[in-house]
């Protein structure tokens, strides 16, 4: 069995490394594309070598995404192949049962799901923010984080923060605002500073210009106003929380959505969307279980004559459909205020009783 585990695992690998990399050379040429508009502006003039560092950047995300539909379409290939050259009849002849043949490609889906997670869970947003960052300082000396910036809030005891980042470099953030209120919501600082710095459990704005509002009601309401080299702010917001106005949900880790998603319930804001997305980062990997069993049942199709193409083909469609109810399901889950674990789950489950069904049709049948 070591030989038929060992001649299954070769094949696909390979197949899968063969597809991945035509995806991949096909989504490096079109966000190169993207990029050349680019060339030539910005602050530190756009150049041609950066925007294909800024490409290659993305190629992690990019790899996180395709991993799934690549080990499906790599794994229906291998399968077909051995149907139509009757391979797969000698092995079953040799002792690959059913149910042995789904467990060895089921082991080796989870070796593909420990790599979908590794490069989702850290290369891909690392090397995602490491690329925006890069342009942004090129181009506009700072990544801006929309039109007002990014906003977050907190709550301190028996106050509440609302804070406004403008920009954000490397490990710093430009022009920042912070807004403190009150138990009763009336507004009792606004201090400012061109620029802040990450460190332990706060921020070290440099260059602070603190304004205060006194309304007592023995003296008369005034303003005071003081400037600091350097002003420390205890906070929880992390560089990670300022970094999700720039990284989509699904480019942040596990970890990160996790501790955003408690941050935001700490608050009392509404975190549904990142909740579903948190638990599609969980369900993702996973797919890659789905697309083996959805595989397998090729290997039982009987032909002789015949290109396999229209069967790699049907498998690709599969495999397209069940991406598009994962991200309908994610929608729907957020529109109608469904359970985050339900929403991200319920496609996986799905294809995995289609395909578990259709297996167990053709070995019944067969």
């Amino acid at each position: 069995m070591k030989t038929i585990r060992r001649l299954i695992y070769v094949e696909i690998l390979y197949a899968v490394l063969y597809v991945t990399l035509g995806f991949l050379a096909l989504f490096f040429i079109f966000d190169l594309i993207d990029e050349l508009p680019l060339i030539g502006k910005g602050v530190g003039t756009y150049k041609l070598s950066q925007a294909m560092l800024f490409v290659s950047l993305r190629v992690p995300a990019h790899l996180y995404e395709l991993l799934p539909i690549a080990v499906l379409i790599g794994t229906i290939f291998v399968m077909a192949r051995f149907a139509q050259s009757s391979e797969y009849t000698i092995l079953r002849t040799s002792g690959l049962g059913p149910v042995r043949a789904l467990r060895t490609l089921l082991l080796l889906g989870v070796g593909f799901t420990a790599l979908t997670f590794a490069v989702g869970d850290y290369l891909a947003p690392a090397s995602d923010r490491v690329g925006q960052l890069f342009k942004g300082q090129v181009i506009d000396g700072g990544v801006s984080v929309g039109g007002t910036g990014a906003w977050l809030k907190e709550r301190q005891r028996y106050l509440s923060y609302n804070v406004n980042v403008r920009a954000l470099t490397d490990n710093s953030m430009q022009n920042v605002r912070i807004f403190e209120a009150d138990p009763r919501g009336f507004l009792v600082s606004i201090t400012q500073a061109p620029k802040a710095r990450f460190e332990d459990g706060a921020w070290v704005l440099e260059n602070a210009e603190r304004s205060e509002f006194a309304l007592g009601e023995l003296e008369r309401a005034h303003v005071e106003r003081i400037k600091v080299p350097s002003l420390r702010w205890p906070t929880e917001i992390t560089q990670e929380m300022v970094s999700v106005a720039l990284l989509k949900p699904d480019r942040m880790s596990t970890i990160a959505l996790f501790q955003y998603i408690r941050h935001l319930e700490a608050n009392s804001q509404t975190s549904q969307r990142y909740e579903i997305e948190f638990w599609r980062k969980v369900f993702y990997p996973l797919s890659c279980l789905v697309m083996v069993v959805l595989a397998l049942p090729f290997a039982y199709l009987h032909f002789r004559t015949g290109g396999i193409t229209s069967y790699v083909f049907g498998g690709v469609l599969i495999g397209i459909s069940f991406f598009l109810l994962n991200n309908v399901f994610g929608y729907i889950g957020n529109l109608q205020n469904w359970k985050p674990w339900l929403a991200a789950g319920t496609p996986g489950l799905i294809y995995t009783m289609l395909s578990l069904g259709a297996f167990g049709f053709l070995v019944l049948r067969r």
